[in-house]
């Protein structure tokens, strides 16, 4: 899709903080984080909610969900791992990994964007957990 930012960051025309991706699934640091550490895996080809994915890419992506939670919660320090499935801003199926420490953290009232220097640290840490 031509103007889907998704699309644009899963075929490398805009720029991310990537953590990890394969041939079907790109993840990367959100900028505009709920935490640090808050991350977004898509998938590469445009596909609107996740619920009209394939069964075979639906269960792949949540596999790399689970990949990720681990790395992500070590670089972190989090108590746990939350994640929202929405996608009311970008209509690109997406899910969101995000590091929690407290209940009531996982709201998108407590999002603010993100310093490009603070992304590249925090993306290094959990690259160096995968």
């Amino acid at each position: 899709m031509d103007n889907c930012i998704f699309c644009k960051i899963g075929n490398g025309a805009v720029p991310s903080e990537k953590l990890w991706e394969d041939d079907k699934f790109i993840a990367f640091l959100d900028i505009n984080p709920i935490n640090p550490g808050h991350t977004l895996i898509i998938p590469k080809g445009h596909v609107e909610n996740v619920f009209a994915m394939g069964e075979g890419d639906y269960a792949a992506m949540f596999a790399a969900v689970k990949k990720l939670s681990g790395p992500i919660q070590k670089a972190t320090g989090a108590r746990r791992i939350g994640l929202v499935i929405e996608g009311f801003l970008v209509p690109h199926a997406h899910v969101h990994i995000v590091p929690l420490n407290h209940g009531g953290e996982l709201s998108f009232s407590r999002a603010k964007k993100a310093e490009p220097g603070d992304l590249m640290e925090t993306g290094r840490r959990i690259r160096h957990h995968l």
